[in-house]
């Protein structure tokens, strides 16, 4: 295989794009959607968010749903171009399922002074494994920039008026 399997997934936000982009380095907010998965927990988050600055996101995993069993998935890499508000691109790692490090770029474009868009595209290479985890990264990315999404916009729970 010679192709470069790219996968690319956007999202509207009714943010400012400096808002949406903090999110992304700010381990906190971060720790609620980055890397996390439908069914995992998001047990470590750090964040050097600086050019050639080192993240490191764990989250638990079960093993099969069902299982009791769990397992650690250890998201790593660096920061390669941060220009705040509108562009973010980083090298990452996932040794669970690959000993290849992919790059994702994360383009914000403003719409309006309090909307954005996301265009986020992840480089996964050109080998059959990454032909294979083309479909699964591009639910995962949707989810995530869903998660977001909720991170941005919680929801007032337990409030009477």
């Amino acid at each position: 295989m010679s192709s470069q399997v790219v996968v690319s997934v956007t999202h509207r936000y009714c943010a400012p794009a400096d808002r949406v982009f903090d999110a992304w380095l700010t381990p906190w907010q971060a720790s609620r959607f980055l890397f996390r998965s439908r069914a995992g927990t998001v047990m470590q988050c750090e964040l050097q968010p600086e050019v050639g600055g080192a993240f490191t996101v764990i989250e638990r995993r079960n093993a099969a749903e069902g299982d009791e069993s769990v397992f650690n998935v250890v998201h790593s890499g660096r920061y390669v171009e941060i220009a705040k508000p509108r562009r973010l691109v980083f090298d990452v790692s996932v040794l669970a399922f690959s000993d290849e490090t992919t790059r994702v770029t994360v383009d914000i474009t403003p719409t309006t002074p309090q909307t954005c868009e996301i265009a986020l595209t992840h480089a996964l290479g050109s080998s059959r494994h990454a032909l294979a985890l083309e479909e699964s990264t591009r639910r995962e990315w949707t989810n995530m920039l869903a998660l977001l999404e909720r991170e941005l916009f919680p929801r007032r729970i337990g409030v009477h008026l």
